[in-house]
């Protein structure tokens, strides 16, 4: 089988039925994993036959984003994988936010670590101002008074190449960065929960920034 096959097992069990994916180098277990009853090979396919699409590029502004102190690497190895998916052009990984080295991050990663390019820093208020002396925007992803709204922003594909900086799980963005933003942005929330996840809120803001055209 080509590397790039994985296969769907289903057990045989009328009670059970249990249908799993089993990726490209991973070994069939000899028994259903739930009840221990037969199974049956049920699909072959190519996985790079997914990847196989290709996408106009967005209609949005140039963006690099910068993730100040974020403590997950499972969070870290998601915005790799959405930050390559919208086509962010750099990430900064900032303080104690691990970088690619650590075996977590490629993890959920997936390879999106050697597509995406990357530098550490380990001080985000410096890092901020560096890159806004190259002629950034800096717009901060928080909940902050005065915040505008995510979806009240419309970027024009000409307007300069934007720095989105988003910060620790708990404490947020570096309350000394909020100063030197041009814009700061909030998800809108209607719930209990006054924030989302941190990865799933970068994936939100990215693709509306890089998809969305004033």
């Amino acid at each position: 089988m080509s590397e790039l096959t994985y296969r769907i097992y289903q057990c045989l069990r009328p009670t059970c039925r249990y249908r799993f994916p089993l990726g490209p180098g991973i070994e069939a277990p000899p028994r259903c994993p739930k009840c221990a009853g037969p199974l049956r090979l049920s699909h072959v396919a190519d996985a790079g036959l997914k990847n196989e699409t290709s996408e106009p590029p967005p209609p949005g502004i140039a963006l690099e984003v910068l993730l100040d102190n974020i403590r997950s690497t499972f969070n870290v190895g998601a915005m790799f994988r959405t930050a390559d998916g919208a086509g962010v052009r750099h990430v900064h990984l900032c303080g104690t936010t691990p970088t690619p080295d650590h075996p977590k991050v490629v993890k959920t990663a997936l390879g999106a670590e050697f597509t995406v390019p990357w530098t550490q820093h380990w001080n985000a208020l410096d890092a901020v101002q560096s890159i806004q002396a190259r002629g950034l925007q800096v717009w901060a992803l928080e909940s902050a008074p005065g915040a505008t709204s995510l979806y009240e922003t419309h970027p024009l594909p000409q307007d300069p190449p934007v720095l989105l900086v988003v910060g620790n799980e708990v404490t947020g963005v570096d309350p000394e960065i909020l100063p030197l933003c041009d814009r700061i942005l909030r998800i809108p929330m209607q719930g209990y929960k006054r924030s989302l996840n941190v990865a799933i809120a970068f994936a939100i803001a990215v693709y509306h920034l890089r998809y969305t055209s004033g």
